[in-house]
């Protein structure tokens, strides 16, 4: 039996790693490991990958959202509109600036923030909506960007799980006001080591963030305001240069992946199966399904059922992950915010259901075909008590 990962990285950096090797030990070289032309230079390449005029790199994905907020003056007494079903690192940030998350419920089809019901959580305090492109799969842009318009409200792009993902022909990260993007080695352009990006055509947002990664300082040792360390080394700039040539390749790869597991989960009961969106290309950093109780008595113990599936599939070798238990607006620290129990039921719903099957560029069919017998095994063996 073949033990099946949800994740495996080693098959990717087989494939480039004399690319990689030069690219680190040219680095090392140098003797320029923070900042310096190198970094610039993928900056400026991801920035034009993405369509935007400017980007600003950064340590993290989370540091590129903080740094977004902190560029459009978001803060105490403003609140910003997003999604519960995501990392906490999207609500987060909103609270780090002192700004208040608004979580809004998501559509079960998508996972990702239910754009009708964006209306109904705005009020005077409202300064920007942070939609998440969760899982790779892009957020109607058209729906969001016609909210702020009338509110005048900005758009953040949470791109963190979605490079290279387009809303009909444009990639996210460049539709909204700025785009958040993530190189954690998990993503599908990832790093050996964190980093992340902000994409925006607005100079002065970009020279703003720029400004603040740096200590809040635009001249050395002055400085205009208090900012923090968040810079993108050297080291992670090179590899990201050698991956990023490779990103649609990997890409198109995953989309194939995809398009095989709905093929092979089609005839099985009791799985919901996520589909491309109209108007979106995805890109599956995850392929994420939601698992109904096969048996009715179990109806009301969904996350039971899931987990009971879950556990078979990894005695039978397969590996799956959970994204995410427990919903932002049940974390122990948003209680003060007030959302009850069925506040956001679909939001809730998705948490006692979803399990993420595995999914990178290289899964093979045959291990897709095993991931899937090993699934279709646990229904069987939970329907029958």
């Amino acid at each position: 039996m073949t033990t099946i990962p949800p994740l495996d990285l080693t098959q990717q950096y087989k494939t480039i790693e004399q690319e990689v090797s030069t690219a680190v030990l040219d680095v090392l070289a140098s003797g320029r490991y923070i900042n310096g032309p190198l970094v610039d230079e993928f900056a400026d390449q991801f920035g034009r990958y993405i369509g935007t005029e400017q980007c600003v790199v950064c340590n993290s994905g989370t540091d590129a959202l903080y740094l977004a907020l902190r560029a459009y003056d978001i803060g105490p007494g403003d609140e910003v509109i997003t999604t519960a079903f995501t990392f906490i690192a999207t609500a987060e940030t909103i609270s780090g600036v002192g700004a208040k998350p608004v979580f809004v419920d998501i559509e079960l089809d998508s996972y990702n923030l239910a754009v009708d019901k964006l209306e109904a959580a705005i009020c005077d305090r409202t300064r920007a909506i942070m939609p998440v492109h969760l899982s790779g799969r892009p957020v109607n842009m058209d729906a969001v960007m016609a909210v702020p318009k009338a509110h005048n409200l900005t758009v953040i792009e949470d791109c963190a799980q979605a490079t290279g993902a387009e809303w009909n022909g444009q990639k996210v990260g460049s539709i909204g006001h700025a785009g958040c993007f993530s190189f954690f080695p998990s993503k599908n352009l990832g790093g050996c080591g964190d980093g992340g990006a902000l994409t925006t055509n607005d100079a002065d947002i970009a020279a703003t963030a720029k400004m603040l990664r740096e200590h809040g300082s635009k001249v050395r040792y002055y400085h205009d305001a208090i900012g923090v360390n968040s810079r993108l080394d050297a080291v992670q700039a090179a590899i990201l240069q050698v991956k990023l040539p490779h990103l649609d390749q990997w890409n198109r790869q995953r989309q194939a992946v995809a398009e095989r597991y709905s093929a092979l989960l089609a005839p099985l009961p009791h799985i919901a199966r996520p589909s491309e969106i109209e108007g979106g290309t995805s890109v599956w950093n995850q392929y994420t399904i939601r698992i109904t109780a096969p048996n009715p008595a179990a109806e009301s113990d969904s996350p039971n059922c899931r987990d009971r599936i879950r556990e078979h599939m990894q005695q039978h070798g397969v590996s799956s992950m959970i994204y995410y238990p427990l919903p932002l607006h049940q974390q122990p620290v948003y209680a003060d915010l007030g959302y009850g129990l069925g506040s956001l039921p679909n939001t809730e719903l998705a948490a006692t259901q979803v399990l993420s099957l595995p999914m990178f560029p290289e899964l093979t069919a045959e291990q897709q075909t095993q991931v899937v017998y090993s699934l279709k095994d646990a229904l069987a063996q939970i329907a029958g008590g």
